[in-house]
């Protein structure tokens, strides 16, 4: 007689309780000396046991790095929800973000600082479906980003702008955030976190300052063509009508 199919629920709890050690182990091993061997022995099960629940070690990493983008994604979504004015929750965002990459730094490192393979490097193989629900989970970060930047502008941005400040505002946040967590900011500072409250006051006022003057360049540029269509316009109303 077979045996009954155990629950999602708990079939979802050993999955999880996977990607929990594997998280650990990549933290120790990076991604070159990671194995399933390893990951097994580190559980006390089979290595073979794993792949009861996921396909190959590329696609456990997949799943590792899905679970970590949607965690994120939850994170901002609720902190955004949680603030009023358009700016204050472009400032949660910016918090939740730093809060998240210290509070599972290495997660933070698979997901965006490691040398690891990215979405290309599965194109065309087995893996690609994976691959691609990771992608996807990861650029929902980067939207929910841009909407947040967008509804504080003062005048409509390109699509241009808004992918140039959204990428500047990443840059800007992950550059301090990998920096001290590959301690190379303990060479410029003997107290790397204690700046993490005014580094990321600073970021905030550059993104503001840098939205606003993005503003000012769609407005004034917007004025120039109306005032040019208005001298346009009366020329042509002053000009004589041509003979037939």
């Amino acid at each position: 007689m077979p045996r009954p199919r155990r629950p999602d629920s708990e079939i979802q709890a050993v999955r999880d309780r996977i990607l929990d050690a594997a998280a650990d182990l990549f933290a120790e091993t990076g991604w070159q000396g990671f194995s399933m061997r390893k990951l097994g022995t580190r559980l006390g099960i089979a290595a073979k046991t794993l792949y009861n629940y996921f396909d190959s070690q590329d696609d456990l990493y997949l799943g590792l790095l899905t679970r970590g983008f949607r965690g994120l994604n939850d994170a901002l979504r609720a902190a955004v929800a949680s603030a009023g004015s358009p700016l204050d929750r472009l400032g949660a965002l910016v918090d939740a973000y730093v809060a998240f990459a210290f509070a599972h730094a290495n997660l933070y490192g698979l997901m965006f600082t490691w040398h690891v393979p990215k979405y290309n490097d599965y194109v065309g193989t087995a893996s690609e479906q994976a691959a691609r629900v990771e992608l996807e989970a990861a650029l929902e970060n980067q939207r929910l980003a841009a909407q947040t930047i967008a509804a504080c502008a003062s005048a409509p941005l390109s699509e241009d702008d808004l992918r140039l400040i959204t990428i500047r505002t990443w840059s800007q946040l992950h550059g301090y955030i990998a920096g001290v967590q590959n301690h190379l900011i303990d060479y410029m500072h003997p107290d790397p976190d204690s700046l993490r409250d005014r580094m990321v006051s600073l970021i905030k006022s550059s993104i503001a300052g840098e939205l606003a003057g993005l503003c000012r360049a769609v407005a004034a540029g917007e004025a120039v063509q109306a005032s040019h269509a208005v001298r346009v316009n009366h020329a042509a109303a002053a000009s004589p009508a041509a003979p037939n």
